[in-house]
């Protein structure tokens, strides 16, 4: 489909990328639960503890998407990846 050509040329654009500034840590983990979202569907297993901090914070930013479609999540990664905001906070998405 469309949707899934956009989310694949995102997904690439996201991988190949190198900007002179890296996305905040708000965006990445926007752009990274929507993508598993999209790519597994809802969070599964068990939270991290309190001392693997990144990974928690991975875990709990999918946990909020959950019940979310993967047709849905695919469409926000992908107005997230090209998003005003994607553009002005790395400058990598707008090459």
């Amino acid at each position: 489909s469309d949707l899934k050509t956009k989310f694949e040329d995102a997904v690439n654009l996201v991988r190949t990328t190198k900007g002179a500034k890296q996305p905040g840590n708000d965006l990445k983990l926007k752009i990274y639960s929507l993508y598993k979202q999209t790519t597994e569907g809802d969070v599964r297993g068990k939270r991290p503890g309190m001392l693997n901090i990144v990974g928690r914070a991975k875990y709990d930013s999918w946990a909020k998407l959950k019940g979310l479609s993967s047709d849905e999540a695919m469409q926000k990664y992908v107005d997230n990846v090209i998003s005003k905001e994607a553009c002005e906070e790395c400058g990598v998405f707008n090459q």
